[in-house]
């Protein structure tokens, strides 16, 4: 293994409070990568020698972004539905029936093609570590396939075949199929199980039964929560211990105690809220109830079709009335404890050293120059992408 110095980094974000602050931010400082992990971290003038340099001539460094939300494999696009929406057409669950039949038509290669295509994008924009569900395939086949084509991006796959109900299922044999033939082909292809408990999905007790049967198969429960309402969704999350309850949307002040209480990450996806011209969570309100906060792209061709967490980070801060500082650090830190994953969303030593390069000396342009593409190199476990 070679060790490569990183030199001349106006602002190193490492996530590491003993540093200060929430970020634990560095000012003129500098970064050792040791083979894929990070060796040291500190001030350039304490620098250590390495076996090759870099001088980043002022920029900035940050952690790798940590999706914790996104839908990749799917067939189509959803763009006529979104010009609708534009015009006045609410979002609803339905539109997710559309892709399903694009993607049960889509073959092999063309569903890894596209995945390929979306997480190149992700990289390109700083994101080291995506979670991608299954969801738009909703037969015992095609759910399974899904998740083998995600398993070949990321380790962070999601059974979601509690998506919706197909049109031409009774739902309780649906949530038998789901719990039964479907778990037993996904399971070994997932390390999570989602479901959407929503009107024009699954009530709570169809969604405990699903997620308990996941739980008893070694999965760990996820939720899309509250996205279109009020509603059981978070209730269930703390109930079964989930890590994370996403959306968030429509909260009670009950909910928002459950998510402090028990420890559940809420995910706050606003690209979706900006493509669906929803009311955007109150990010504030659970910031300071204690909740910790992730944000996720949410990536899917119906209700929000971003792959960009910068986007979502200036859209957190403009309408959501985060800082930037919070808004990065639910970015990285935030989506590793989303998905219970405390190796990532950090640089410190021993830490995998996936990071992103800032055309920019300072994280605070992540917000300020909105849609500027900033992220000039990307790193993931030392190698650039």
């Amino acid at each position: 293994m070679t060790s490569l110095l990183l030199t001349g980094i106006n602002s190193l974000v490492t996530n590491d409070p003993t540093h200060g602050g929430l970020l634990g931010e560095l000012h003129d400082a500098a970064l050792v990568i040791d083979g894929s992990t990070v060796a040291w971290v500190g001030q350039r003038r304490h620098a250590p020698a390495a076996d090759a340099a870099t001088d980043l001539g002022g920029r900035a460094v940050i952690p790798g972004f940590v999706d914790s939300h996104s839908h990749l494999v799917f067939a189509g696009d959803r763009a006529e539905e979104f010009a609708a929406r534009m015009t006045g057409t609410p979002y609803s669950a339905g539109g997710i029936r559309t892709t399903v039949a694009a993607t049960r038509a889509a073959t092999d290669e063309q569903l890894t093609a596209n995945v390929s295509r979306l997480v190149t994008e992700m990289r390109r924009q700083g994101t080291t570590t995506v979670e991608i569900k299954s969801g738009y395939g909703l037969t015992v086949t095609d759910e399974a396939r899904a998740l083998r084509i995600a398993g070949q991006f990321t380790d962070e796959t999601t059974y979601l075949g509690a998506h919706v109900v197909p049109a031409d299922q009774d739902p309780a044999a649906y949530v038998d199929l789901v719990t039964g033939p479907m778990l037993d082909a996904a399971a070994p292809y997932s390390k999570w199980i989602d479901v959407f408990v929503e009107r024009g999905a699954f009530d709570a007790d169809q969604a405990r039964a699903i997620l308990q049967a996941g739980i008893a198969r070694g999965l760990q429960p996820r939720v899309h929560a509250n996205q279109l309402g009020e509603g059981a969704g978070v209730q269930l999350a703390a109930e079964l211990g989930a890590a994370s309850a996403d959306h968030c949307t429509y909260l009670t002040d009950a909910d928002v105690d459950a998510l402090a209480s028990s420890g559940v990450v809420a995910g706050l996806l606003p690209a979706i809220e900006f493509s669906t011209r929803s009311p955007y969570p109150d990010a504030r309100r659970l910031l300071d109830a204690g909740v910790t906060v992730a944000l996720a792209t949410d990536c899917n061709p119906g209700s929000g079709y971003s792959s960009s967490m910068p986007f979502c980070i200036a859209l957190a801060v403009r309408e959501m009335h985060m800082t930037p500082a919070e808004a990065l650090w639910s970015a990285t830190a935030g989506g590793a404890a989303s998905l219970r994953r405390p190796d990532l969303g950090h640089l410190t030593p021993g830490a995998p050293a996936n990071l992103a390069v800032l055309d920019a000396p300072t994280y605070l342009h992540l917000a300020y120059r909105p849609a500027v593409p900033l992220v000039t190199r990307t790193l993931i476990a030392g190698r650039e992408v």
